[in-house]
């Protein structure tokens, strides 16, 4: 693996064929178990299994067998698992065992229609092995198509179980005191948010604002699948509001779109269920691709990777809640040494900083503005071609420019720049970068903008340049850390 040029170092990938969205995020007896569509017969979508992972702290990671094959009902698309600690289901003779909640995907060959359903597996072994349930589907409806993804949660006022699933262009909610009896509750989506494609992968969680227990509000993550009038692709929007264990209300406007990455590569994300209340966390993870290219991208033998897992925040900021995301603490360990600068000033068209040629790190950076039109990191950089980590104060946007990359030539969608609005509080821009061998993510400030892109440079292009375009910026510091695989 080491070997392989785009083999990330420390970013989640098969070991070998396709992956597509994590599935069954649930932690349960000191272990993080990611669940993940796979297909073990090629490198491009095929007939859906659940591929599966366990890690003890999120960053080494163990592959395990298949966990879920297509059966008689279908395929195995997306959804979630639970710890079901009271045996509600009734599955494990009282004692707490693990049950995941997914698609069944089937076709009918003669017609052409597709039938999606709810189905459930088991397993009393933490999660070793998995045992189907007799009596799927426990959820279906023939009106919807689409009707796929759910992610279920327990909800303590009301002691029920509650199951979010796509259908279409809205979501649905249903109602279960037993995982498998099942009421319909309500739905949420008409006119509110982005409707640029179908509706997928939602999830569903509460969270403290500003670390306070005793002020809470609810995020609704929905993915939004690949249209071709749309140059974005498949992305993820969310909503923050009010949930009563049956009705979501979105307190946002209903045409407020509010995208939870800007770069072009985080989808169909969901959080780890089971993570035990006193650990305080909300953690989250997505497929580190997007369906414009997802099936053509430069890599051999494997494809696909995860995002770094990221916790979740709320924090009030003037009259808004916004939903910070952050590379898991965990993630520190990969790191052994660290380079400094302080006080630098950058001016157009010199090299005040000289870094080393690194493919893999994490660098932290604090800029006070200038005169400077345009500033930043070019990283992975040659002569023939760099990534643009950049920000304009004019605009106040920070992008990630990839046209010259490294291999854009795969689909005409993949080369661009992709930017969000960041304010630069006090005059200052703080920015944390992760590069990994085939992906680039950036998180300004604490958190509240994140870019996420693919790229595959050149063996050789390793450079790291601090760079300034029309003028001046003053580097306050620089922190470089190496990450070897």
């Amino acid at each position: 693996m080491t070997n392989d040029p785009y083999r990330p170092q420390f970013h989640f990938t098969p070991q070998q064929q396709w992956m597509n969205d994590p599935n069954g995020l649930v932690y349960f007896r000191g272990e993080y178990h990611l669940f993940y569509q796979y297909h073990p017969y090629g490198t491009t979508w095929g007939p859906m299994h659940w591929g599966h992972a366990i890690s003890g702290d999120l960053v080494n990671w163990t592959h395990a067998p298949i966990a879920l094959a297509p059966d008689e009902h279908g395929q195995i698309f997306s959804g979630s698992a639970v710890v079901d600690e009271l045996d509600t289901s009734g599955l494990f003779g009282g004692d707490a065992g693990l049950v995941a909640i997914f698609t069944h995907h089937s076709q009918d060959a003669e017609s052409g229609a597709v039938r999606q359903c709810q189905s459930l597996a088991y397993s009393a072994d933490a999660g070793r092995t998995w045992s189907k349930y007799s009596d799927n589907p426990v959820l279906a409806d023939s009106r919807f198509p689409d009707f796929r993804d759910p992610k279920v949660i327990w909800h303590k006022q009301t002691e029920r179980w509650v199951m979010i699933l796509a259908a279409g262009q809205t979501v649905r909610l249903y109602t279960s005191p037993n995982l498998r009896d099942w009421t319909f509750a309500s739905e949420f989506g008409e006119g509110e948010g982005a409707h640029i494609g179908v509706w997928e992968c939602p999830d569903l969680f509460e969270l403290a604002v500003d670390g306070d227990p005793a002020h809470t509000k609810w995020v609704m993550l929905v993915s939004i699948g690949s249209e071709p009038a749309y140059p974005e692709g498949s992305r993820t929007q969310y909503f923050i509001g009010r949930f009563d264990g049956q009705v979501f209300t979105n307190e946002g406007a209903s045409e407020q779109i509010q995208w939870l990455d800007a770069g072009r590569d985080n989808y169909a994300g969901v959080s780890w269920s089971g993570i035990p209340e006193e650990k305080g966390r909300r953690i989250y993870i997505g497929w580190m691709s997007n369906w414009k290219y997802a099936q053509v991208t430069p890599t051999v033998g494997w494809r696909s990777a995860m995002t770094l897992p990221r916790t979740l925040e709320l924090k009030r900021h003037k009259d808004e809640v916004r939903l910070l995301q952050r590379p898991v603490q965990e993630l520190n360990a990969l790191i052994t040494d660290t380079f400094r600068w302080e006080s630098v000033q950058v001016h157009a068209g010199d090299d005040s900083v000289s870094m080393p040629a690194l493919t893999c790190f994490k660098l932290e950076a604090v800029f006070e503005l200038g005169t400077a039109e345009e500033f930043g990191i070019k990283v992975r950089a040659s002569e023939a071609g760099q990534t643009l980590i950049g920000y304009r104060p004019a605009s106040k946007e920070l992008f990630i420019d990839r046209s010259r990359s490294g291999d854009i030539a795969f689909h005409a969608d993949f080369p661009g720049r992709h930017a969000v609005q960041v304010e630069a509080e006090g005059g200052r821009l703080k920015m944390q970068i992760w590069v990994d061998r085939s992906s680039v993510e950036v998180f300004a400030g604490e958190g509240e903008a994140v870019l996420t892109d693919l790229v595959f440079p050149q063996e050789n292009q390793q450079g790291l340049d601090v760079y300034a375009v029309e003028g001046s910026v003053q580097l306050l510091s620089l922190q470089l850390s190496p990450i070897n695989g």
